[in-house]
């Protein structure tokens, strides 16, 4: 298995940063509930702890400066 995503603006394929977060060099970036969307200087992206039911899991955020 592996990171299928492709770009959509350069046709390169995009890198994992975290599970459902995916990044391009050109700036695009794929977010599994947002799409493809463009990066801009002031995001900041982290993971976050949830607790669902009786476990804790961690899900891609996007925080801004």
């Amino acid at each position: 298995m592996g990171s299928n995503k492709i770009c959509i603006n350069c046709g390169r394929k995009m890198k994992q940063q975290f599970i459902g977060l995916h990044h391009c060099e050109c700036g695009i970036s794929w977010k599994k509930d947002i799409g493809y969307f463009e990066r801009t200087p002031d995001m900041i992206f982290a993971l976050e702890r949830k607790v669902v039911g009786k476990k804790t899991k961690q899900v891609p955020v996007i925080r801004y400066k």
